[in-house]
């Protein structure tokens, strides 16, 4: 499972972080709300339940007292029910509803032993509080007060906190990714830049002033690229100059080994041998400082021109006795690109000369385009390249699995390196991949953003 980046994680921080703290202090004061809303609210039906005891009470003092008259004074509402309990008998001032059953024993014991009493209960039209009075003569009264409204009320205070910490947490994931992002661009900067170093773009460097607080990071990535830029202009030159200095000497033997060659037919046995293994020699030993000459000097940028592709290929398939048959141009596809010929020749070539080496000979040239780029595809009937040789194949001078994995060669080792290093000069990327029914398959795409 793929790790989220820096970015994800350190907005689902802030993220966690803001909706620990929003919950907490929705939390607390809701806690702190509902206790305050429900004790005002419970003192208000305590002075309410008193006011109604006294008026009841006095009712009572009479005689002869109608007590059904007496709770009809009370001035109750629709929230408030009275009650009264004497001689074992209940009073209301209408239809009871069960109401009795929601005062609960404890209370009624605690009201007949002469004990102020108030309990929370639910009754079944919601919550309520029941306040119990006791009065003279073993008479007890009870108010049922509904809680509907403040019920309602901490519902829609819940309600509005949760939403409250829904957008604070949103809110701390947005400033998260945010600040991410701000605290990052540095760093895209730097990627961007050894992006184009990779590129081969050495000029790439990045600006001290942009970022003061990451100054000694650009300064040291710039004298990093100063001295990677140094190294390999040292190296291009060190190639050019020992290649240089080869062609003299290897023009020299191979005209010796092209007079003994001519010789050939007239020596027996082993010396007949060694001028056919010299001959095969000399002529790899000059592709291979032709080569060389050529990596020395690719870092040149190219000069692109409108080059016809399509003959181009054939031209260079009829050189290497192959049919001009096996070179296809994809319907709607244009056969003019911008490229540099010299690049792509060499793209072409290397690739046909590495199937005609490793894979049997290639078997197809097609040439096509994309929205983004043009597309050349070179097909060959060999074992193909196993996947794990796909990235090092493209490497100078290969050996090991990587480079047996096409069978034997008497190549250079650079053919497939020319051809990354000339793709990517233009901006593009080879690769390669298996054939469809057996051999290798590979791809070249070159942008169109040189049209």
């Amino acid at each position: 499972m793929r790790r989220p980046g820096l970015r994800s994680r350190v907005a689902a921080a802030f993220a966690a972080g803001a909706f620990a703290l929003s919950a907490s202090m929705a939390a607390l004061s809701y806690e702190f709300t509902s206790q305050a809303l429900m004790a005002g609210r419970e003192r208000s039906a305590l002075r309410s339940a008193y006011l109604d005891a006294g008026v009841v009470h006095a009712g009572l003092a009479t005689e002869r007292p109608d007590i059904s008259a007496v709770l009809s004074t009370l001035n109750t509402g629709s929230t408030r029910r009275a009650l009264l309990l004497r001689d074992g008998r209940w009073y209301a001032r209408g239809a009871d509803a069960g109401l009795t059953d929601a005062i609960p024993p404890a209370l009624r014991d605690m009201v007949e032993r002469g004990k102020l009493s108030m309990q929370r209960v639910h009754t079944d039209s919601g919550p309520a509080v029941v306040v119990g009075v006791p009065l003279p003569s073993s008479t007890g009264f009870y108010v049922i007060d509904s809680m509907n409204e403040l019920d309602q009320t901490l519902r829609t205070l819940a309600l509005v906190l949760t939403l409250v910490a829904a957008g604070t947490t949103a809110a701390g994931a947005g400033f998260g990714w945010y600040l991410t992002r701000r605290v990052l661009r540095p760093l895209e900067t730097v990627t961007a830049a050894a992006r184009e170093i990779t590129a081969g773009d050495l000029s790439a460097r990045l600006d001290p002033a942009t970022e003061p607080d990451l100054e000694r990071l650009t300064t040291s990535f710039n004298e990093m690229v100063d001295q990677l830029s140094a190294r390999l202009e040292r190296d291009r030159r060190f190639a050019a100059d020992v290649s240089h200095e080869l062609r003299s000497p290897l023009q020299t033997l191979s005209a010796a080994t092209s007079v003994l060659d001519r010789h050939r037919p007239q020596l027996q046995g082993r010396a007949a041998t060694a001028v056919t293994l010299l001959s095969s020699e000399v002529d790899r030993f000059q592709r291979l400082v032709t080569d060389l000459l050529e990596l020395a000097r690719d870092d040149q940028p190219p000069q692109l021109a409108p080059l016809d592709v399509a003959e181009l290929a054939r031209e260079e398939c009829q050189a290497r006795g192959l049919p001009q048959r096996i070179v296809t141009l994809a319907d709607g596809s244009a056969s003019i690109w911008p490229l540099d010929r010299r690049r792509f020749t060499q793209i072409l070539g290397n690739l046909l000369d590495n199937a005609d080496r490793h894979g049997g000979g290639a078997t197809a040239v097609r040439l096509s385009q994309t929205p983004d780029a043009f597309v050349m595809e070179v097909d060959d009937e060999g074992p193909g390249v196993r996947p794990e040789d796909r990235a090092a194949i493209f490497d100078r001078f290969v050996r090991g699995p990587a480079a047996s994995a096409r069978g034997d060669s008497d190549g250079t080792g650079l053919g497939l390196a020319l051809v990354a290093r000339h793709t990517s000069a233009h901006g593009g990327q080879v690769t390669v991949t298996d054939r469809p029914g057996g051999g290798a398959r590979f791809r070249v795409e070159l942008p169109r953003m040189n049209l």
